[in-house]
């Protein structure tokens, strides 16, 4: 900025650019509120079904976020605005002073094209001499306007450069990066750049100080969006690549540094993926081109003159903390696939390439893998990403019509083995030799299929693993449908794919638990369909038969993690179902049957059915090959009490397919959620006590308390919901007793159904 500049500036544009800017955050602040309340909370207690469970509430609620994103960038430009202007200014009076003090010592300041000079109020002829006689008071003005001018050029080219970063953040829609003013968001920038810097060093120049600055800045600033694409822009794919590796490589890396904060990897590990997970959100050229050239370096040796370590090896790991961009992992992972069918001969025989081998790095300090399979650190970033993870796992590995396809099976039951088709599900959880690793006790490592397994979770469910869906999950979408489907048809035709892995069985009894809607449908064997009005469905349903679904539950039942999801939440559901269709308001459209009675015993049988099921496979796990400790069963029930608490009634576990708030096919009452309150209440209470008993039963005795308690827990719902509907009716009728008595009936079916359609799965006392 020059002098002239700022000497005559008329800042009345910017003065009216900062009071526009504060009415436009007044109004949307307004708006936002008005989208959140009047739009996104209504849209959350709507009755969705088909698309508009599927589309029209997600839309919603993504239009709401729009809203607050809209408010928040205005807020902060209006901020920085402001901030600017006024610190524009106050160096233009700051520079009008100076000037007006040199003049009153008959110093006039002179302003040109790219510079200004100071000299003496003197005549032509006799300035030289006067200046030489005031050289002190000439250089002194000279640098303190100098001062100001550098000062204001700072403050007009960082809220140029702060503004313009902003606005790069998202080339549709807003930004969500929020700052107060222009110092807060220049500080970040400026952090930023001084890390990336660090973060460039030769690893062995890197001192343990800087090793400090480096992880401290990248904690403090992980979740701050300029912040985050600034340092990884600056740094480059290839530099964060380097970085990361020559910090773990003792060949490489600095001996003091591993010696003294060997203990602070894993820290450092979790800040700086938080900090790319970030960097990836930004819509940006610059990140645009850091994404593209990040995955075209995958496949490629770290350095040139070796063939050791990929970039994906490296990258991977990184992605283990974070919410990635969707799009990103997508992409990122169709290449790592294409990587994989590379070095496996599309998966006929084991990935050598990333087995782990006594001089690599230890790439990953985040639990005990060493991190060399780039796919588990990949999985656990899908994780947290879920519709990446439903696309992925449906995205073909490969083609039946590849000539180079080693995969075969007996697709028709002729004996015949034929090319068959995988997708990227069916390889990895069926086909894949994992490389494996062992912990420092020997025992073998599952950090890979575990991964797995959360991943899947994600990709099913629409909410990251290992948390319980929120009003805001949108209901079963046909990805996700279609992806739980052939979990159910790959578990059936070989339960020890998951039996053999019972590390996987918590998420997989997580995924089943939000899909009891549609398993309940199965087991209907209702041709017609019509009992689909009985298990109202939001959004897509999972197409599943009866046999396959017994097959499941059994399985699952086999794993006290994965039976304490599922029955839990099919208590819950049954409890929600009960208050549904005891409703007297209920639309004749939504009724399953004017009779009622007739509904709550289906619903009654239903649910026994699904809780003899499961445990059958208790009594597998108990008496089988597993050997569990049956107490292990009521432990994981009665923990569940500490995991749902303040969720309870809200249809735990079922997902957004379901709930008691109207979110799902069906609208419960505002009862529904003290009746299920009041039936979980029961389930934990009994699960504790019979988890402290260290007397174990005979199998029989467990079937029969399973079988009392079940038709206990089942007439209890009945009789609760008939009376917060005040369905004296239904009381008179005893509409409790024949819930109990179909819930028995259910439960005894489990054991004649998984006799004829899972015979394989029992053993033989």
């Amino acid at each position: 900025m020059d002098l002239s500049a700022l000497h005559h500036a008329n800042f009345k544009l910017l003065d009216d650019a900062v009071t526009e800017w504060s009415t436009l955050v007044r109004h949307l602040d307004q708006l936002q509120k008005d989208a959140e309340n009047e739009l996104h909370q209504a849209a959350n207690k709507a009755a969705w079904t088909g698309v508009n469970a599927q589309v029209s509430k997600e839309f919603i609620g993504k239009t709401a976020e729009e809203f607050t994103d809209a408010h928040t960038q205005a807020k902060t430009i209006h901020g920085i605005l402001a901030d600017v202007c006024g610190e524009l200014k106050g160096y233009q009076q700051q520079l009008v002073d100076a000037i007006e003090g040199g003049r009153k010592k008959n110093l006039r300041v002179i302003g040109y094209d790219g510079g200004f000079t100071v000299t003496t109020d003197a005549p032509p002829e006799g300035r030289a001499q006067e200046d030489q006689e005031n050289k002190a008071d000439i250089t002194a003005l000279r640098d303190e306007i100098q001062r100001i001018l550098d000062k204001a050029t700072e403050s007009d080219s960082s809220a140029n450069k702060v503004l313009k970063a902003i606005a790069d953040q998202s080339q549709l829609g807003f930004s969500d990066a929020s700052y107060t003013n222009r110092d807060e968001a220049s500080e970040a920038i400026a952090q930023a750049e001084e890390l990336a810097k660090l973060a460039s060093k030769n690893p062995e120049d890197l001192t343990v100080e800087e090793f400090d600055r480096l992880n401290a800045g990248l904690k403090q600033y992980a979740n701050d969006d300029l912040f985050a694409e600034t340092f990884a822009t600056t740094l480059g794919p290839q530099k964060t690549l380097e970085f990361w590796t020559g910090i773990n490589d003792p060949n490489r890396g600095n001996y003091e540094l591993g010696q003294r904060r060997l203990d602070q990897f894993d820290d450092l590990q979790r800040n700086l993926g938080m900090t790319l997970a970030n960097a990836t959100q930004s819509d940006s050229l610059t990140m645009t081109e850091w994404k593209r050239t990040m995955i075209d370096i995958g496949d490629k040796p770290l350095y040139s003159n070796s063939s050791g370590l990929m970039g994906f090896q490296v990258m991977s790991n990184l992605m283990r903390t974070g919410d990635y961009d969707d799009q990103f992992l997508k992409d990122y992972g169709t290449q790592l696939m294409a990587t994989e069918r590379k070095l496996t001969g599309n998966g006929e025989h084991a990935n050598t390439a990333w087995q782990h081998m006594g001089m690599t790095p230890w790439l990953n300090r985040i639990g005990e893998d060493s991190g060399s399979d780039p796919l588990t650190g990949y999985l656990k970033g899908l994780s947290n990403s879920p519709d990446a993870a439903t696309e992925f796992f449906n995205q073909q590995y490969i083609s039946k019509d590849d000539p180079d396809n080693p995969f075969e099976r007996d697709t028709d039951g002729d004996g015949k083995n034929g090319k068959v088709s995988l997708s990227n599900f069916q390889y990895l959880f069926e086909e894949r030799d994992w490389p494996q690793e062992t912990d420092s006790k020997g025992d073998d490592l599952h950090t890979g299929k575990n991964n797995l397994a959360l991943a899947l979770e994600a990709a099913t469910t629409g909410h990251p693993a290992g948390e319980l869906f929120t009003p805001d999950t949108p209901a079963h979408n046909e990805g996700q449908t279609q992806l739980f489907e052939s979990i159910v048809s790959s578990i059936a035709d070989d339960p020890e794919r998951l039996t053999g892995s019972g590390y996987m069985s918590d998420s997989v009894g997580q995924i089943t638990a939000e899909y009891l809607p549609d398993i309940n449908r199965a087991m209907t064997d209702d041709a017609d369909e019509d009992t689909n009005r009985l298990f109202p469905v939001a959004g897509s349903s999972a197409s599943l038969n009866h046999r396959d679904v017994t097959a499941l539950l059994v399985t699952i039942g086999q794993n006290p993690e994965a039976y304490a999801a599922v029955e839990v939440a099919n208590k819950s559901y049954m409890a929600n179902l009960m208050d549904y269709h005891m409703n007297p308001d209920l639309s004749d459209d939504n009724r399953y049957s004017k009779d009622t009675q007739f509904a709550i015993e289906q619903l009654a049988h239903g649910s026994g059915e699904i809780s003899g099921t499961l445990a059958i496979g208790r009594q597998e796990a108990v008496a089988g090959p597993a050997d569990e400790d049956d107490k292990a069963y009521d432990h994981s029930v009665a923990q569940w009490k500490n995991g749902v608490s303040g969720t309870i009634g809200l249809g735990i576990g079922v997902g957004a397919t379901f709930i008691a708030s109207p979110v799902g096919g069906a609208v419960a009452g505002g009862a529904a959620s003290t009746v299920s309150s009041l039936v979980l209440e029961q389930l934990f209470q009994n699960a504790e006590g019979n988890a402290k008993d260290n007397a174990g039963g005979e199998m029989g005795e467990k079937w029969e308390n399973g079988l009392d308690q079940n038709a206990s827990y089942t007439e209890k719902a009945a009789e609760d919901a008939a009376k917060a509907h005040n369905r004296t009716d239904l009381v008179d009728m005893g509409i409790d007793e024949k819930a109990r008595a179909a819930a028995q009936e259910g439960f005894r079916d489990a054991g004649v159904n998984v006799e004829y359609m899972a015979p394989h799965l029992k053993t033989d006392i």
